[in-house]
């Protein structure tokens, strides 16, 4: 059974391509950017635990919230569901896309055959939008392919699979609400929240206080590393390439900046936006001085990139306080 006529959403990020799919399959057609913004995705996490080969660095909030972020501010009905059964969740999916509806699916990407160069990553997403006796086909990021198809046994150990960020079989579906959302004032209240969340994060390894515990980390990591080549190398890649669109997620939301100063022409928006080119342009460099420094092993470089982390969390901590005094009318 295939979804008939259904339109992939072409996009950099898996949970913004993903969502983006079951937006458009109900008539809802944004762009990657506004449905980053919209999700109030911003962020930054720096984690280290023993059981992590090395540290974790992500731009964004946390896995799953930005979907109901972005459900929540345009007024529609997402249902998530989770099952410890493989079988339960098998049949769950199933039945929905013989009726015709596309399946928001939370997998662990080391198990999707179609993947080059797999890795153990259980936040990732896809749509489902088709099966068969052997395989699932599936809309995922424009460099994995868009639309792809995997075996129906590696898909199950993708969306059962334990580890850090992993659910129970996670799928969710989108449908319309009562009420149209004015995204003029949508816009403004989403750029908000994400301020608000940025400027007060609950522990110091999350938003500009994590940016900085990075920086003070960072020695200490060059030296105790087995490996930096491949700890810096791949924190490079992942930073830059992989699902981020680029300087980990700040050049999507430079575009949404500017996409909400067009849509509502206040001058905060416009600011926020040249503020942000400026921050994503720095978090190409630290990118490239990442994998740089993992390939030289350089010491002196880390000084050079300890300063730009520190400069970028103090630049985007000024761009999101002034975000504060967006007026929502």
């Amino acid at each position: 059974m295939i979804i008939p006529k259904l339109t992939p959403f072409v996009g950099v990020h898996c949970e913004t391509t993903t969502t983006g799919t079951l937006l458009k399959h109900i008539g809802i057609d944004l762009s990657e950017p506004m449905l980053f913004g919209l999700g109030e995705g911003l962020s930054f996490i720096f984690w280290n635990m023993k059981s992590m080969d090395f540290p974790f660095i992500g731009g964004r909030i946390k896995p799953d919230q930005l979907t109901i972020n972005i459900t929540k501010n345009l007024s529609l009905k997402l249902e998530i569901l989770e099952t410890a059964s493989k079988a339960k969740a098998w049949s769950s999916v199933q039945s929905l896309i013989d009726v015709g509806t596309p399946v928001g699916l939370k997998l662990d990407c080391f198990h999707l055959e179609y993947f080059s160069k797999p890795f153990h990553f259980a936040g990732h997403y896809s749509a489902l939008y088709g099966y068969d006796e052997s395989k699932a086909y599936l809309i995922d990021t424009k460099q994995q392919g868009t639309k792809v198809h995997t075996s129906l046994q590696s898909l199950a150990l993708a969306r059962s699979e334990k580890g850090p960020m992993a659910s129970k079989n996670l799928f969710y579906t989108i449908a319309l609400g009562k009420k149209t959302p004015d995204l003029t004032k949508m816009v403004r209240i989403a750029a908000k929240n994400n301020a608000k969340e940025y400027l007060h994060p609950p522990i110091a390894n999350v938003s500009y206080k994590g940016i900085k515990k990075l920086a003070f980390y960072l020695e200490k990591w060059f030296h105790s590393s087995t490996d930096p080549k491949k700890d810096f190398t791949t924190t490079a890649m992942l930073m830059e390439k992989a699902g981020t669109g680029g300087a980990i997620f700040r050049n999507l939301y430079r575009d949404f900046l500017l996409e909400a100063y067009t849509i509502t022409k206040d001058p905060i928006f416009q600011n926020a936006h040249k503020q942000f080119k400026e921050i994503a342009s720095h978090w190409t460099k630290i990118a490239s001085l990442f994998e740089t420094l993992g390939k030289t092993q350089e010491e002196r470089m880390l000084a050079q990139i300890k300063d730009l982390l520190f400069l970028v969390s103090d630049l985007e901590y000024e761009a999101m306080t002034e975000m504060l005094k967006l007026k929502v009318v």
